[in-house]
């Protein structure tokens, strides 16, 4: 078996958001932005723009990876991009300035439930609660992500009630 498959989810999480070029057997290369790492076959998912908007999604399966080399980071707007192409079609509705209330009054919804919540990334765009989990835009329990599955469960729980009060 190759080093890929031994790698952690923790390894793969360090890819996400990069554009990477993956060497598999038989001398294949292919080459995209990673969405995501498949924890259990360790399968890559990459997406690669074309002209017009248009997104091309590719999946490596696990087993014939043979190395991975990162070409790029993205910066925050190619992680929003990438964050997009699997968002739900209304998350793309949302203006800056809804997102920016939609978060604001979660934040505060939040902290009046005494749950410590701060924002992350270079544009505050993401909220991270007890340091374990974090929320993107726009904000719905979709787009809550965590490795502890409890507190991922609880919050999203309660950002689900949170948005049907809104309603």
């Amino acid at each position: 078996t190759n080093d890929w498959q031994t790698k952690s989810p923790l390894d793969w999480e360090t890819y996400v958001n990069k554009l990477v070029k993956v060497a598999v057997i038989e001398k294949h290369e292919y080459e995209g932005w990673v969405l995501t790492v498949d924890p259990v076959s360790a399968s890559i998912v990459l997406a690669t723009f074309l002209e017009n908007e248009k997104v091309s999604i590719s999946v490596v399966l696990g087993h014939a990876v043979q190395e991975v080399e990162i070409l790029k980071e993205g910066d925050d707007e190619m992680k929003q991009r990438l964050s997009c192409i699997f968002a739900p079609e209304e998350s793309k509705a949302y203006s800056p300035e809804e997102l920016e209330k939609r978060k604001n009054d979660l934040k505060t919804w939040l902290e009046t439930n005494h749950i410590p919540v701060t924002e992350q990334g270079e544009s505050g765009r993401t909220l991270c609660v007890v340091g374990v989990l974090t929320i993107d835009p726009p904000y719905g329990p979709e787009q809550c992500s965590s490795t502890n599955e409890i507190i991922l469960s609880r919050v999203q729980g309660l950002i689900q009630g949170y948005l049907e009060k809104q309603q």
